[in-house]
């Protein structure tokens, strides 16, 4: 089944070239079909990038899924001030909506507090409003560590170098985010901050379900799995770590080769794309798991749960 979004939206043409179902609000409205509300919260510098790998996951599923998407008060430098007037909406405009899932995007604020964030306190709101509004909220990279650390008080601590390659992962725990999974898979990380193992563990209300010994924690969820983080990136595409490594580069910051990306780690050969398949299972897992055989039918009664 296809995700519903606007024929104009870059995506749109995009995921269509790649032969990817898509289908026109004015069509799918015809169908008698309750489609899945999702709201992406994009907080990535490069938006239309961004929407376009994560719309990409959400097509890969039997559900049709229509997708939003807001923006924070915060200006972007890198995106058309008229895409985010055509395509965003701001959280006035839907705080008295409903959605059945949501995705909080990562961001590029990670070495400073997070209530130095210019958009913090805006930030928190739309987290706080998610309880009520929205049955499972999936949070990416720094969007996890913000909602770790304001939801239930988990710290980020910075690290020596980025930590930035595809590394190993293992599944902890049975879960059905992770059904289908193999004993390990890789997943892309681009980050310069971690939080402790030791202090998920002493929450009583979080359960860690992947680990890497080499990129530490990389998945938690809440009991009920309507708080999911994730410190990875299996969003990106194959050249993502590429195009950082080279900015990175050229900007003369202090940057490694990514680890276990280039073949022979030369980054004049073809990155390996090697988490593809884990990334579009995990998120058909949570649209079919976590929200779809959850969420209410009557999406008001959110409220109440």
């Amino acid at each position: 089944m296809p995700i519903r979004i606007p024929e104009n939206l870059p995506a749109y043409q995009t995921l269509e070239q790649e032969h990817i179902f898509v289908m026109p609000k004015t069509r799918a409205e015809h169908q008698d079909i309750r489609p899945l509300r999702v709201l992406i919260l994009n907080l990535m510098p490069k938006k239309i990038e961004t929407e376009t790998q994560l719309m990409r996951l959400l097509s890969n599923t039997p559900l049709q899924v229509d997708v939003e998407l807001l923006q924070v008060s915060h200006i972007s430098k890198n995106t058309a001030k008229s895409h985010l007037e055509t395509f965003y909406k701001t959280f006035p405009e839907i705080q008295d909506a409903y959605y059945d899932g949501m995705i909080i995007t990562g961001a590029p604020v990670e070495q400073i507090s997070f209530e130095s964030v210019d958009y913090w306190e805006e930030f928190c709101k739309i987290m706080d409003w998610s309880k009520k509004h929205v049955y499972s909220v999936l949070h990416i990279c720094w969007g996890a560590l913000a909602g770790l650390y304001h939801h239930y008080g988990i710290h980020k601590y910075l690290l020596d170098k980025k930590l930035f390659g595809v590394f190993m992962h293992k599944a902890e725990i049975d879960t059905p985010l992770l059904r289908g999974f193999d004993d390990l898979f890789p997943v892309p990380h681009s980050r310069h901050s971690e939080i402790r193992r030791e202090e998920v563990e002493n929450c009583p209300d979080l359960r860690i379900l992947s680990y890497s010994p080499l990129a530490g924690v990389l998945l938690v969820e809440n009991l009920d799995s309507r708080q999911i983080f994730m410190m990875g990136h299996n969003e990106y595409e194959r050249d993502t770590l590429k195009e950082e490594y080279f900015r990175d580069l050229s900007k003369g910051l202090p940057i490694e080769i990514p680890f276990n990306y280039f073949p022979g780690d030369n980054p004049n050969c073809e990155p390996i794309f090697s988490w593809r398949c884990h990334a579009n299972l995990m998120y058909s897992n949570w649209l079919n798991y976590c929200v779809y055989q959850k969420t209410p039918f009557h999406l008001e009664e959110l409220e109440t749960l």
